[in-house]
Parts: C-alpha cells; structure tokens; sequence
C-alpha cells in the first residue's frame, strides 16, 4: 500500500484537491485507491454543500496519474484531460455515502505522447461511476505558431 504522501508526491494535485488517501494495489495495467474525503464539508469540489457525481470522473482522473506516477517511479507527467467517454453515473451525489471510495483504472491505450484509461468508483461494492478517460501530455502538445 502507498499513503496520501507518496501519493502527492507523483501528482500536481496537493492539500485537499489530492483526492486519493491510499494505493491498495497497483500492477502495470491497472491501479486501485481508496479516498475518505468525499464526505468533508471543505471538499474543494463540492457546490451548494454536494459532491456531485460528475466530480468522481475528477477522481478517474487522479486514479489514471497516479498510475502513471507509479509506472515511471517518477511524478507523473503533466498531462490535458481531453477527453471522457462512455461516463456513465450511477448516482446523484457521492458525499453522503458512508465509508471510503474505492477507484480501479486499467490502462486502455498508451501512445507515448497520450494515454487512455477505463475507471470506476466504487461504494460498498455498489457501482457510482464509471467511463473512460484520455490524457495527452504537455511535452507532447505541439507549440502554438505565429500566423503572421
């Protein structure tokens, strides 16, 4: 298992925007998480006192990071969320739920300059969300040029 420090120490996200409190397992293909904080009132993702279920993509996301933190023994490349596809939730919101989160990801594509990721949170066994997601790298976007 890997805590909340090692985990914010391959990802960008810090303070309370690091969703992910522990890695329970993790392999080259995929990666599983658990997070407890989706029930603080101070959630900085939460409006009018929810958490809505469209934020869990947020934590598919941090899952697809973290995985790639972890696969390069390094802190994860800056990357553009571009796309989410198939999302489907299950729910409404997620602060009201008992107990952790639990998140699997599992690696879909991996193009160097990109990669896409399938993800699902999880409640209690109960299904919350789930889709796919796709990152591409800053080092791989090409430079904007003069059209002078």
């Amino acid at each position: 298992m890997l805590a909340r420090e090692a985990i914010q120490a391959l990802i960008p996200h810090q303070g309370a925007m690091c969703l992910w409190d522990e890695v329970m397992a993790w392999d080259a293909a995929s990666i599983r998480l658990r997070a407890h904080g989706h029930r603080d009132p101070a959630h900085p993702l939460r409006s009018d006192g929810r958490l809505r279920a469209v934020h869990l993509c947020e934590y598919g996301a941090q899952a697809m990071a973290v995985h790639g933190g972890l696969r390069a023994d390094a802190p994860a490349r800056q990357g553009l969320l571009v796309a989410l596809r198939e999302v489907r939730l299950h729910v409404a919101r997620a602060d009201d739920l008992p107990g952790a989160l639990e998140g699997e990801a599992d690696v879909l594509a991996d193009a160097g300059h990109s990669q896409q990721y399938a993800f699902r949170i999880v409640h209690a066994g109960a299904l919350l969300a789930e889709g796919r997601a796709a990152v591409m790298f800053r080092d791989g976007l090409a430079a904007p040029t003069d059209a002078g």
